[in-house]
């Protein structure tokens, strides 16, 4: 894997600078598995494929209805972050967040800020579950997943 793969600087290019928000009911979360995802290049961070990205701050949502929404983007914002990712927990929760769609808009029109849902991929076992509840099943959610639905064998490696 090459530096620019990892999110290391190099010669000229400055990584871009991530921060990541998560559901409260996973406050205690390390992001083991954001940071994966990150250092893969999978789900949500596919998109920096071959670019310096780092993930340059992690909070939690503030519990509901999501009180860190309203100032957490700002703080970010003021060091350097240029774009914000609603952690895949505030997904695949039981139930989701439904809130999520809200902060995104939210904090683009508050913060002028880039907001990505969706970090990691789905784990499989949340994806059998919630297609047997049938949770994502409207346009809005398949939009709102749209970015860390993978491979089956990708999901499993999240489990």
């Amino acid at each position: 894997m090459t530096n620019s793969e990892r999110g290391v600087e190099t010669m000229g290019e400055e990584p871009v600078k991530v921060g990541v928000i998560i559901c409260d009911r996973y406050h205690t979360c390390a992001g083991g598995k954001c940071f994966k995802a990150a250092e893969k290049r999978e789900g949500g961070f596919a998109r920096y494929k071959g670019k310096p990205m780092q993930i340059a701050a992690f909070s939690h949502c503030g519990g509901c209805p999501g009180g860190n929404i309203e100032y957490t983007p700002q703080e970010m914002k003021n060091n350097g972050i240029q774009v914000i990712y609603l952690a895949t927990c505030m997904l695949v929760g039981y139930p989701p967040c439904p809130r999520i769609d809200y902060f995104r808009r939210f904090m683009r029109e508050k913060y002028g800020v880039e907001v990505i849902v969706g970090t990691h991929p789905i784990p499989e076992k949340y994806m059998v579950v919630h297609d047997g509840l049938h949770t994502w099943d409207s346009s809005a959610w398949q939009e709102l997943i749209s970015n860390v639905l993978t491979d089956p064998e990708t999901r499993l490696s999240y489990n």
